[in-house]
């Protein structure tokens, strides 16, 4: 076979074609867009814990068996909310229990899963469909259960049966009754008896699981098979149809048969739960260390805890605190807490001891949600929400009606003109038009708040006081519908110096109870929670603790809480740490940052936020601004800071400078496992972890000597926050990656699991949102760096390529050119 000849290009030519080439290629990068979502943190991969069952057919004329459940999360667990989804049921028409989903929490030693008497199950609220532990015989009853035998459940003083709770061996007795409140009430317990299946048949639910930390009684967490593992517990989902357990159509009229009745449980979908150890496993003979500070450090640190006890002869030791009470003790030389986990830093004082400031985590604060609002047909939660700086500012200052009084008292005068609460404010209605029409009562009365000073609270009162119109209304102007500010927070009340949410309004109501009367304030009916954790999980419950009438059956007159409401009536917000609002799947507000643009709190805004950060006074240390949080910054972002004073004993700065290098390291690696970086937190860029790293260097070596070039206190001039010049260590990559721990991989053994449940459809699964990879660079930061570097690259190839030709045409009348006879050679 002849091969076909192609006319020969010279190599002169073809090195000015590549030229060309290279050029037109620069410049088609050099204008070419970046592609969409490349300005976004990556998502890495990760092992999911997720699991689906499905039904069955049912014996009494439902059939279960289209229908598939979906447990989002069943391993790592600890006191959290975990999501359950469902899909192929069949609609439910109306309230009575029919057409839903009941879950309950059990443990259990068997593998099959656990007997009805071992799971928290029964004492609901509000008198839910299903939600008894009562069971009834045949002709004992319009909702008994051909398979229930007199033998099989004891019976109380009233001769009813009921199955009774059982708990873990070492936790007392079984239950004596149906309404039986020693191990649960209908306040605490975590049970849902009654979900109704949406549109399509199917649900969304975020449900609560408790360690034996939160229910002892369940043990979950703390219980161990003979070979040291641990026992595990177990979610179980039980359809509701449309029939009784008799077979017969279910009439809207009558009782719902228990969950718990035999007919019922037999169609039940178990789901086996793996908890992480309650104990840090650590030598409860060890001395400690302690740690003081931010509450947005907790769940960090509460996970590195084990790690950081395994080697070494301390244990750490972490208490809670406002931020300046821990700065205080660092300062004051403090042994009980030689660590301080601070926002703000340590204010250098002429004479002082010196300290180091070392970032540990970015994160931020969250209004987290659950709101549940009123369609035609029914309830559905509300999944996207927007909160402006004036709308905070008119929660914050008590100006609704609702927030101070029962609704059925009506607005009290000074408040009178007022929206009654903020689901009828024009301003909130424009942001949140989807809301229009729902009743004045089908909102949050107030946001829930804790009652501490924190550098927290005072982030976010300069978020606020940092927007024009919301400093005018603070200071006593109208909005434009007419809207004032609760007279009782004039003359000063709210600074950008506050670190604290002061309820000013404290008219008294007197309350006529049988006993006698009793004064109430609008603390009763917005109260403090007691830290942003709690808030977090009494949103997640729907119950904040209001207070509004008298207690029942007590002989003396007081307040007792409201309530807790069924899920379908659940409306709550409040401020709460991020890592906590996605322990409890929060829906997360959007908030406007200073372009106008609403934000949530991710991972991508989170970073975002820190390169947007100014220095603080300290060096090194980064000042949240939220007037300066442009470009889908989030506005709430604060990084927390462990801070040390160099003047401490040599091991005690040796013990926490490991701690640093942990958090700068391992502990950056997220997921759910003792040991990682929570969900809820942004890993921290490369430059700030190698600056923690050198902060625990500096600490490691103390207090320099008196004649050292270096000596002098921490107020005069010198730089110990670790980056060796007291540049920024945001979003840069000065500095070099992690080195020596797995806390520079991307994605650790975490799980994807953690995704919001359907208050926040549109955000991506978190364990996929991990920007640990970026290291100091965002990804459109990387993929800029690498046009610009590729950029150079062609534009020198190119010019390199006509360069060549040029110069043999200049050294012609030297040499004659090579003929290579075929092709270039490489």
């Amino acid at each position: 076979m002849r091969r076909r000849l192609t006319p020969r290009m010279s190599p002169g030519r073809r090195r000015v074609t590549a030229g060309v080439g290279c050029l037109l290629s620069a410049l088609v990068l050099a204008v070419l867009p970046l592609p969409k979502g490349a300005d976004q943190a990556q998502a890495a991969t990760t092992e999911s814990s997720a699991v689906t069952k499905s039904g069955a057919k049912g014996v009494y004329g439902d059939d279960f068996s289209a229908l598939k459940v979906t447990v989002h999360q069943t391993k790592n667990l600890s006191g959290q909310a975990v999501r359950v989804t469902w899909t192929g049921g069949k609609p439910a028409t109306d309230t009575s229990g029919t057409n839903s989903l009941s879950i309950m929490q059990c443990w259990g030693d068997e593998e099959s899963g656990p007997d009805r008497t071992q799971c928290e199950y029964g004492l609901s609220s509000g008198s839910q469909p299903g939600g008894q532990r009562f069971v009834y015989l045949t002709g004992n009853g319009s909702v008994s259960d051909p398979l229930e035998t007199g033998s099989a459940t004891p019976v109380d003083k009233n001769g009813t049966h009921y199955v009774p709770f059982r708990p873990v061996a070492g936790q007392g007795d079984a239950t004596a009754g149906g309404t039986d409140t020693t191990y649960f009430t209908s306040e605490d317990t975590n049970a849902v008896p009654y979900v109704p299946n949406d549109g399509d048949g199917g649900g969304d639910v975020a449900f609560e699981v408790k360690s034996a930390v939160e229910q002892p009684a369940l043990g979950c967490g703390a219980r161990k098979t003979s070979s040291g593992g641990i026992q595990p517990c177990w979610l179980v989902a039980v359809p509701r149809g449309t029939h009784d357990p008799d077979g017969t159509a279910h009439q809207p009229s009558n009782q719902l048969a228990s969950s718990l009745s035999r007919s019922t449980w037999d169609q039940r979908i178990v789901f086996r739960l793996g908890f992480a150890p309650v104990t840090d496993n650590c030598d409860p003979d060890k001395p400690e260390r302690g740690i003081m500070g931010s509450e947005l450090a907790t769940d960090a640190i509460t996970s590195w805890q084990s790690a950081l006890c395994r080697t070494g002869t301390y244990r750490f030791n972490f208490t809670q605190s406002g931020e300046g009470q821990a700065r205080d003790a660092v300062t004051s030389g403090d042994s009980a807490a030689g660590l301080a986990m601070t926002v703000d830093p340590v204010e250098p004082v002429d004479g002082a001891p010196q300290v180091v400031h070392a970032p540990v985590v970015v994160t931020g604060l969250t209004i987290g949600f659950v709101w549940m609002y009123d369609t035609s047909t029914s309830s559905l939660p509300l999944t996207e929400l927007k909160l402006d700086q004036r709308l905070l500012a008119k929660v914050l200052t008590q100006s609704y009606p609702y927030s101070v009084i029962m609704p059925q008292e009506g607005a009290p005068d000074y408040l009178s003109g007022n929206p009654l609460s903020i689901v009828q404010d024009p301003e909130f209605l424009k942001l949140n038009p989807g809301l229009a029409g729902q009743a004045a009562v089908n909102s949050p009365l107030g946001l829930a708040v804790t009652v501490d000073n924190t550098d927290s609270a005072r982030l976010v009162w300069k978020y606020i006081l940092a927007n024009n119109d919301a400093k005018d209304f603070v200071e006593g102007k109208s909005d434009p519908w007419g809207m004032k500010i609760n007279p009782a927070y004039k003359d000063g009340v709210i600074s950008d110096s506050l670190d604290f949410f002061p309820k000013a309004d404290l008219t008294p109501t007197q309350v006529d109870c049988t006993a006698g009367k009793v004064t109430r304030t609008a603390q009763d009916v917005v109260p403090y929670v007691n830290d942003m954790h709690d808030g977090a999980l009494k949103v997640r419950r729907g119950s904040i603790g209001t207070a509004y009438t008298c207690a029942t059956g007590d002989p003396l007159p007081r307040l007792s809480a409201e309530a807790r409401p069924i899920p379908t009536k659940q409306r709550q917000f409040g401020i709460v740490d991020n890592a906590s609002a996605m322990r409890y799947q929060l829906g997360a507000a959007a908030l406007p940052d200073a372009d106008g643009d609403y934000v949530k709190p991710t991972s991508a805004s989170l970073l975002k936020a820190v390169a947007e950060m100014p220095e603080s006074d300290v060096a090194g240390v980064k000042a949240p601004d939220p007037a300066k949080m442009k470009d889908g910054a989030y506005p709430l972002t604060a990084v927390v800071y462990a801070a040390a004073s160099l003047d401490q004993a040599e091991d005690a700065r040796q013990d926490y400078a490991k701690v640093m290098r942990y958090a700068a390291g391992a502990g950056q690696t997220q997921g759910t496992a003792k040991g990682e970086l929570p969900y809820g937190y942004a890993p921290l860029p490369t430059a700030m972890r190698t600056q923690a790293k050198q902060a625990a260097d500096r600490l490691e070596k103390g207090a320099p000597d008196a004649g050292s070039s270096s000596g002098g206190t921490s107020g005069g001039g010198d730089d110990l926050s670790g980056t060796g010049s007291g540049g920024a260590a945001g979003g840069s990559a000065a500095g070099g990656g992690s080195t020596g721990t797995s806390g520079a991989a991307a994605g650790g053994a975490g799980t994807s699991d953690t995704a919001r449940p359907s208050t926040a459809p549109s955000e991506t699964d978190p364990a996929k949102q991990n920007v640990a990879q970026s290291g100091g660079y965002t990804p459109s930061e990387v993929l800029g760096l690498i046009r610009w570097v590729l950029l150079g690259v062609l534009v020198a190839g190119g010019a390199a390529a006509l360069a060549g030709p040029v110069m043999l045409r200049l050294s012609v009348r030297r040499a004659a050119p090579t003929d290579f006879q075929g092709e270039e050679l490489e």
